[in-house]
């Protein structure tokens, strides 16, 4: 029986980071994974491929040139679902091949079968049909991310009524899709799909979407999914799936029937624990099969055994897990931590993008802080012109006793990379004078950014001091 340092179960980007982390620490490591190739749920069926489907989507759509040569612009006109997966594949398989240099390069031992603790320290391995392995680990990662919720009343059929994972898979794109669960994952797909001229419905029980994103950034992306044609159900709980003429139709509560040739369902997904044999190294799960841990080590109740990456629930992002795999092998290994960043963005890959940092205006508001907002228009910039932008904004929530940055949030073309701007100031402690005093390319969409800051600059200053500024800094 092998024995290891760290034995990192799940080879997803919290899993991954923990074993590479370790190994360059000098320690011995060995990750299980129960695909036939590295790279978990991130690179098989979830961040990468989904982020793929949209790149091409927008290529082959010629979605970012509509803005000027009009709605009925295409780069391709008859897209097919092979068109896509010619691109996903290949991307795929470059991930594939990075993730499997860069472990052997660290010496990063793998080990392909499903995992299940014997004991605290003891795990066995089924690698083929009746065979196993036992490994024995010092330390343990438990980083198995999560799958697809799939309730017993949605009937599943891998054609016409789909999960998340199923749809990296498709044949053939249909010409109507209801989109059930308002979730991130579920939005990104409604809105790609929208961008394929795709008849699009989103279902969603709840009366709101996306609450962890500032309202005025979700009001200014409703309307702009409203303007092309985009339908919404919101408050609506799906009571059951049936089907006329075999294509899918949602019964409503209520009454209200959405019909459509697919229906994708998203609403949730459960930790992938239930093979693991938790009890017998001392853990349970909870209904959804997460596991609980410290925010700050990520160890769980067994403080050898940590937990990262989707499987411990929000947020779910592919670049937290990365550092909570890293987080999580450092404090396993015994070397300290520097502090966490008090913020970090999120990204929702839809069409347009949604980027955030740093409180809400809700929370600003809750909290009690004297606060101001400054908004540009990404149609302002000349950048934003030339590239024939017709929506998206970007905000910016500003303290007015200490001028300091509070939060950025951004929807529109670019908002993902663009939010890092904010993200650096923001944590740095910048100030509103920061964006003000300093040059940017031009032309550029990170003049949003100025642009911004000169609309709060223009709540918080008074005329007479304004005026008395603008000479003081007058040569």
């Amino acid at each position: 029986m092998q024995s290891y340092d760290l034995v990192v179960i799940g080879s997803g980007p919290s899993g991954r980071r923990a074993a590479v982390q370790a190994a360059k620490l000098g320690r011995s490591v060995l990750v299980i994974e129960k695909g036939s190739r590295v790279g978990g749920v991130s690179v098989h069926t979830g961040t990468i491929p989904s982020k793929t489907l949209r790149e091409t989507v927008l290529n082959l759509t010629g979605w970012r040139e509509r803005g000027f040569y009009g709605l009925a612009y295409r780069v391709k006109q008859d897209i097919e679902a092979g068109d896509l997966m010619t691109r996903l594949h290949k991307t795929l398989e470059h991930e594939v091949e990075t993730l499997e240099h860069q472990f052997s390069r660290n010496r990063v031992h793998m080990l392909r079968g499903l995992a299940s603790f014997v004991n605290p320290h003891r795990i066995e391995v089924q690698v083929e049909a009746g065979e196993s392995r036992t490994v024995e680990a010092a330390r343990v990662v438990i980083a198995v991310g999560t799958r697809p919720l799939r309730p017993p009343h949605i009937p599943f059929n891998g054609t016409t009524v789909i999960d998340s994972d199923e749809l990296v898979e498709l044949t053939t794109l249909p010409r109507s899709m209801t989109v059930v669960g308002a979730g991130v994952i579920g939005v990104e797909y409604a809105t790609i799909f929208s961008a394929l001229d795709v008849r699009v419905t989103l279902v969603e029980p709840r009366n709101s979407f996306l609450e962890f994103i500032d309202r005025e950034l979700v009001d200014d992306f409703v309307h702009q999914l409203r303007d092309r044609g985009l339908g919404f159900r919101l408050g609506s709980k799906v009571n059951s799936i049936e089907f006329e003429n075999g294509q899918p139709v949602a019964m409503l509560e209520g009454g209200r029937r959405v019909r459509s040739e697919m229906l994708l369902f998203t609403a949730g997904r459960v930790g992938a624990t239930d093979t693991l044999d938790l009890p017998a190294c001392g853990l349970t799960a909870d209904a959804r099969g997460r596991l609980t841990v410290d925010p700050q080590t990520f160890q769980t109740a067994v403080p050898h055994i940590y937990a990262t990456g989707d499987v411990i629930g929000f947020p779910s992002l592919a670049s937290t897990s990365l550092e909570q795999g890293r987080i999580a092998a450092c404090h396993a290994c015994g070397e300290p931590l520097p502090p966490a960043p008090a913020f970090f963005p999120y990204g929702i890959y839809s069409v347009p993008e949604i980027s955030t940092v740093g409180l809400s205006e809700e929370e600003v508001r809750k909290a009690g802080t004297p606060y101001e907002c400054g908004i540009a228009r990404l149609r302002e910039t000349s950048r934003g012109h030339i590239m024939g932008l017709n929506g998206g904004l970007l905000k910016m929530i500003v303290s007015i006793e200490t001028r300091r940055i509070l939060g950025v949030h951004i929807v529109g073309e670019g908002a993902t990379e663009l939010v890092h701007i904010g993200q650096a100031v923001l944590n740095l402690g910048g100030t509103l004078d920061y964006f003000i005093e300093n040059t940017f390319n031009y032309p550029t969409l990170a003049e949003a950014y100025k642009i911004a800051a000169l609309d709060a600059w223009n709540r918080l200053t008074p005329r007479k001091e304004a005026v008395a500024e603008v000479a003081a800094a007058a040569p």
